[in-house]
């Protein structure tokens, strides 16, 4: 491995996108969050839907403040590391992050100040049509975010100009690639289980200190509710862009999947340790034929292993196939913790449940893990491709010198270990605060037979 300009522009991006798309992420499932708890307080009027928004609300302008001071510093770096790539596909790519500024940007910039501090200065239609706006604004951005990665893992509607770059000769093919759909749904609901495990996670952390009990049970329910229904989708979801990728990148699935030859009846590789020089799985655990039944492939089908392309056109194999595994664990996670939740609250013993509420404490962030390691499966495993199949990465990057190169490394390093940890600490500390609550909270949660202990089983 060679440490020049190509390896360490890659590194710097991969650096500020991680640290950036965990902050769109929770900001964009804890807005819609945000306008279903002011819709029920609007209908219901209960003070603990009033008292969870004013509260949420907080964290969400601190995300949100964090999440667009990350995506400036990383839009800079297509003019810094990535000159080549923006000015071959600008004229793609160009339009539809103008598209994310002329609608998102937009609502967000419109209505976030009315939403933020309006509370008490306008009426409470026009304060929750603003908390409506900002939350389409946010998956607005994360559509048009997603329509440009995706036209670069499964580029349609361009051609080449005499001048050796791409224009576009159908932007409607453009925007709506084959992988459109179902990424855009799988990121989509990654947004919202990302929030709830925070949610679940912060307010489970208040039972077990008997913090704003009303509230934190109020928001558990919320958040149990969202993972029971919607971590099965997300898998649906997750599998049909798995097969979306195994029929324009098979290359990439072959490293998930840890398949190094092509066969009838792909096994499902459980565990194991890829090796790139024997080309082979070390310690491998597999499901003979299984991966073949995942893939929706026939028995008699033939699926490509890694064997079909040559090792400059492999993606990193081990990081690839890793990086999906721990992807799929936290959404098995989420699941069982959602199954979990919603028997305990059927059973009317979810308010004290503690190992329950322990068990949610430890997994409140693997949403942000999930994405992480989904967001490096999809774009590990493009390369070596920028623009899947057409450009490549080491024909993108800037022709700077890689001494400019490593100095601008170490400074983000430096700057965000210090801004963004500041940042994360603050938010930890006023989620471990808990909502303001009228009610005053007792010394402890009593057992069932007293008063308080029956109300609680009865909730």
């Amino acid at each position: 491995m060679e440490w020049d300009a190509l390896l360490l522009s890659r590194l710097q991006f991969a650096f500020t996108v991680g640290f950036h798309i965990i902050f769109p992420a929770f900001t964009i499932g804890l807005a819609s969050f945000l306008a279903v708890l002011e819709g029920l307080w609007l209908f219901t009027k209960r003070p603990v839907f009033k008292n969870l928004y004013l509260f949420w609300v907080k964290i969400f302008a601190l995300s949100f403040g964090m999440g667009v001071v990350s995506g400036v510093v990383m839009s800079y770096q297509f003019g810094t590391n990535w000159s080549v790539f923006s000015a071959i596909t600008g004229s793609v790519l160009g339009p539809l992050l103008a598209y994310e500024v002329l609608t998102a940007f937009f609502l967000e910039a419109s209505f976030l100040g009315i939403m933020l501090f309006g509370w008490k200065r306008v009426g409470p239609g026009l304060h929750f049509f603003s908390t409506c706006m900002v939350a389409i604004g946010t998956l607005f951005s994360a559509f048009w975010i997603l329509s440009a990665n995706s036209w670069m893992q499964t580029p349609q509607g361009w051609t080449w100009a005499e001048d050796g770059t791409m224009i576009a000769t159908n932007f409607m093919d453009v925007i709506f690639t084959p992988s459109l759909p179902s990424r855009f749904a799988h990121m989509a609901l990654a947004a919202y289980l990302t929030t709830a495990m925070v949610v679940a996670g912060a307010s489970a952390f208040a039972l077990l200190k008997n913090k704003a009990l009303a509230e934190s049970r109020t928001a558990l329910r919320m958040a149990v509710l969202m993972m029971a229904l919607v971590t099965p989708v997300q898998i649906m979801a997750g599998h049909e862009s798995g097969l979306v990728a195994g029929e324009h990148q098979p290359a990439k699935v072959a490293a998930l999947e840890g398949w190094w030859t092509t066969r009838a009846e792909q096994p499902s590789v459980l565990v194991g340790w890829p090796d790139e020089e024997a080309q082979r799985n070390h310690f491998e655990l597999a499901i003979p034929g299984f991966g073949s039944t995942v893939n929706n492939a026939s028995a008699d089908e033939v699926l490509p292993g890694l064997d079909q392309f040559t090792a400059e056109d492999r993606p990193p194999v081990w990081l690839t196939f890793w990086a999906f595994r721990v992807m799929v664990g936290m959404g098995l996670i989420m699941l069982t913790l959602g199954l979990w939740g919603a028997a305990a609250w059927l059973l009317k013993r979810l308010d004290g449940a503690r190992w329950y509420h322990r068990a949610l404490v430890l997994a409140a962030p693997s949403g942000f893990v999930a994405v992480l390691t989904g967001w490096i499966t999809a774009e590990v495993g493009r390369q070596p491709y920028v623009v899947y199949g057409v450009l490549r990465t080491a024909d993108a990057v800037s022709p700077v010198p890689t001494g400019s190169v490593t100095t601008s490394l170490l400074l983000f390093i430096v700057v965000y270990a210090i801004v963004f940890s500041a940042g994360a600490l603050y938010i930890l500390r006023l989620m471990g605060k808990g909502p303001e609550t009228d009610e005053p909270a007792p010394q402890s949660i009593q057992p069932p037979g007293t008063p308080l202990g029956a109300a609680i089983e009865e909730a």
